[in-house]
C-alpha cells in the first residue's frame, strides 16, 4: 500500500482498474496518427477525481504496475487530491493502457489493453473491511466484476462488508460488452442491484436488465430490491431520477460550448447524483449537478480534466439553499 492510513474517516471509497489514456492529436484511424497525449483515465478514478474536486475525501482501492504508467496515474491521484493508501504496486503485473479514436462523423471508439493487467489480479483478501468504518459511502460498478474472477470476489466482499456496516452502497452497472457477454449481463449485476440503495445507469442498460427502458416500469422493481433512488442517464437529454418514495424529476441536459468525446460523462453524472445525494440536496438539485458535471466532462479529451470543483460549481448554479 502507499503511504500510511490516517484515521480519519473517507467519505467515499471505490474500487476498480485505473488505466493510462493515450487520446490521438487528430481525428481519423490511429492507423494515420502519430501523436497521442496521456492521461490517466478509468470509470472509478474519475468519479473519484470528480467527488475530491468537490471537496469529499475519495479513496479509490487498486493496484497498478510498479511500472511507469503506474507511477504516472500515482502522480495524477496525488495531484488530484486523491487518497492513495489503498493502492497496491504489482511488480509482476503492468497497468492497463487504451486508446480513443475520433472518427470524422464525431463519434469516439476505445480500444483497451487490460487483459492480465495488475488490477484484474484484485481479490478479497485485497480489503480490509476496517477501511470502510466511518464511510459515507461505497460506489462499486459493473466493470471490475467483469474484470476477472478474483475482482467480482472483492467486490461482492466490499458490498458484503458495507451492508454490515451499514455503509450506503450506490451502484453503475456500467456495462462493457467487450468485458461480458450481454447474456451474462444481467446474472453478473444483480447482486449489486439488490443491495445498492442508489442505482445509477443509462437508458440502454436499463432495457438490458429491466426488459424496459422506461424509468417509470422499471422502477417498481427496484424499488423492491431496497433501492432508494433510481437515477436514469440521457446523455445529452439529461437524466430523469425517482424515489421510492414517489418522486420524480426529469431535468434537461447542459450543452457545453464545444463537444470533444463523451468519455467520462456518465462517470461525472454519478458524481455530481452521489455528492447531492451525501449532500442531502434536494432530487432536483442533485439531478442539475449530475448533469453538469456530466456535461463538462464531453468539453475535453480527457476523462476527468473538465470535471468542476466546487467554487465552480457555486458559481454556476448558486450555493445551494439554507439547510443544504
Amino acid at each position: 500500500m502507499q503511504g500510511g492510513r490516517t484515521l480519519a474517516a473517507f467519505d467515499v471509497v471505490t474500487c476498480g482498474e485505473a488505466m493510462v489514456l493515450f487520446s490521438p492529436d487528430t481525428q481519423g484511424p490511429l492507423r494515420h496518427v502519430s501523436l497521442f497525449r496521456k492521461y490517466a483515465a478509468g470509470a472509478e478514478l474519475n468519479l473519484s477525481v470528480a467527488l475530491a474536486r468537490l471537496g469529499l475525501r475519495a479513496a479509490f482501492l487498486t493496484r497498478l504496475g510498479d511500472d511507469e504508467f503506474g507511477h504516472h496515474i500515482l502522480s495524477c491521484m496525488r495531484a488530484e487530491g486523491l487518497d492513495t493508501s489503498l493502492v497496491r504496486l504489482d511488480p509482476t503485473r503492468s497497468t492497463a493502457v487504451y486508446f480513443k479514436e475520433y472518427r470524422p462523423l464525431g463519434d469516439t471508439c476505445v480500444y483497451y489493453y487490460r487483459r492480465g493487467s495488475a488490477a484484474s489480479a484484485l481479490g478479497p483478501e485485497d480489503l480490509d473491511p476496517s477501511w470502510l468504518e466511518g464511510a459515507r459511502l461505497v460506489h462499486l460498478t459493473g466493470i471490475t466484476p467483469a474484470l476477472s474472477d478474483s475482482c467480482r470476489l472483492l467486490c461482492l466482499r466490499m458490498l458484503e462488508a458495507a451492508c454490515e456496516m451499514g455503509v450506503p452502497v450506490s451502484f453503475d452497472p456500467n456495462v462493457r460488452l467487450k468485458l461480458v457477454p450481454r447474456e451474462e449481463v444481467p446474472h453478473l449485476m444483480e447482486p449489486f442491484m439488490r443491495q445498492c440503495r442508489l442505482l445509477l445507469l443509462n437508458e440502454a442498460e436499463l432495457d438490458l436488465l429491466f426488459g424496459t427502458a422506461d424509468p417509470d416500469v422499471a422502477a417498481p422493481r427496484a424499488f423492491e430490491w431496497g433501492v432508494e433512488v433510481l437515477a436514469v442517464k440521457r446523455g445529452a437529454r439529461g437524466g430523469v431520477a425517482l424515489t421510492s418514495r414517489g418522486e420524480v424529476v426529469s431535468q434537461e441536459g447542459f450543452r457545453p460550448a464545444r463537444l470533444v468525446d463523451p468519455v467520462g460523462a456518465g462517470d461525472g453524472f454519478d458524481a455530481g447524483f452521489v455528492y447531492g445525494y451525501l449532500m442531502g440536496w434536494p432530487l432536483e438539485r442533485c439531478l442539475t449537478l449530475a448533469n453538469l458535471v456530466g456535461a463538462s466532462a464531453t468539453a475535453v479529451p480527457g476523462d476527468y480534466e473538465g470535471y468542476p470543483f466546487r467554487h465552480e460549481v457555486d458559481a454556476y448554479l448558486g450555493p445551494p439553499a439554507a439547510g443544504c
